[in-house]
């Protein structure tokens, strides 16, 4: 259940500084992610931003019931013992193992055999640390995979200029998914992953990592935020979707990888209800305008 609207101003000033989730932070107040935009002037340049991402296009929620729809997460002591990771195809660019992934952590899109980027997400209480591993398979005592990243939840260091992560963008994947328990209550306080048919070979920070070699300028860059316009009315929007596009509000989208048009992306959760988040898919791609919070970097 939703809290109500007093619980959720509480909540609201309960988090004012930071998300905080089993214990931890998630990445500091004053780390971009954590920044509202709702202020933030709109980039010269958001009306082909707009455009190359689809007018028409919807907004789409990558995730709900199904456990193989959306990027799962799992969260593991102190204690978890750490494995070896083998990288397949960036390894110059991802943190070395071991990392402390459990041998049945759930795969993106429901493992070996499943679809996706086959992303693993390990959260570790205590330590505040985030392990993520892109295209990864278990493989004997340890794991396999394209790319991996760790990230101190208590730190708002980038990756280094240039350099993946088990993400397109560079940028940790965790921290921006729409996540059932701060939905039920009542409010996001960070941006939310996004996807995008075609980017430019370029980023913004926080992102560190383009994956793509158009000069095009009229393409969005890896780390663009883009914002719900306030003129846009959310009456008629309850729930889960109401929650979720009040964040695009406040704290917008921020492109992450290549892929379909305006598709937000979330953790698959027992508890989302799926006829509710069917709402946000009434929102077009025009009601959504790029801001400037940095400079394009060509970094590479």
């Amino acid at each position: 259940m939703l809290a109500s609207a007093p619980a959720a101003k509480a909540a609201r000033a309960r988090r004012a500084s930071a998300p905080l989730e089993y214990g931890c932070p998630i990445l500091p107040a004053q780390d971009a992610l954590n920044q509202e935009i709702a202020d933030a002037p709109v980039s010269p340049n958001s009306a082909n931003y707009v455009a190359s991402i689809g007018l028409t296009a919807h907004l789409h929620p990558d995730f709900g019931t199904n456990p193989t729809y959306g990027i799962p997460f799992t969260v593991v002591g102190a204690t978890q013992p750490k494995v070896p990771i083998k990288f397949t195809a960036y390894g110059a660019e991802s943190n070395p193992g071991p990392y402390p992934v459990p041998p049945h952590a759930p795969v993106e899109g429901g493992g070996k055999n499943g679809q996706g980027d086959k992303h693993v997400l390990v959260m570790q209480e205590g330590s505040c640390m985030l392990y993520e591993l892109y295209d990864a398979h278990h493989k004997g005592h340890g794991w396999s995979a394209a790319s991996g990243a760790v990230f101190n939840l208590r730190s708002a260091a980038l990756r280094p200029e240039g350099w993946t992560s088990a993400d397109a963008a560079g940028l940790p994947i965790f921290p921006l998914l729409a996540r059932y328990p701060e939905v039920a209550a009542g409010q996001i306080d960070h941006a939310l992953r996004v996807t995008v048919p075609a980017s430019q070979m370029g980023y913004i920070h926080p992102a560190t990592h383009y994956a793509s070699n158009s000069s095009n300028p009229s393409l969005p860059p890896m780390g663009l935020r883009l914002r719900l316009k306030a003129s846009y009315s959310l009456a008629g929007f309850t729930g889960e979707s109401l929650v979720i596009l009040e964040a695009l509000k406040r704290f917008g989208l921020i492109v992450a990888d290549n892929g379909s048009p305006w598709f937000i992306t979330g953790a698959p959760s027992s508890h989302w209800n799926d006829e509710d988040l069917e709402q946000i898919k009434r929102v077009p791609g025009s009601e959504f305008e790029a801001v400037e919070t940095g400079p394009t970097l060509h970094v590479g």
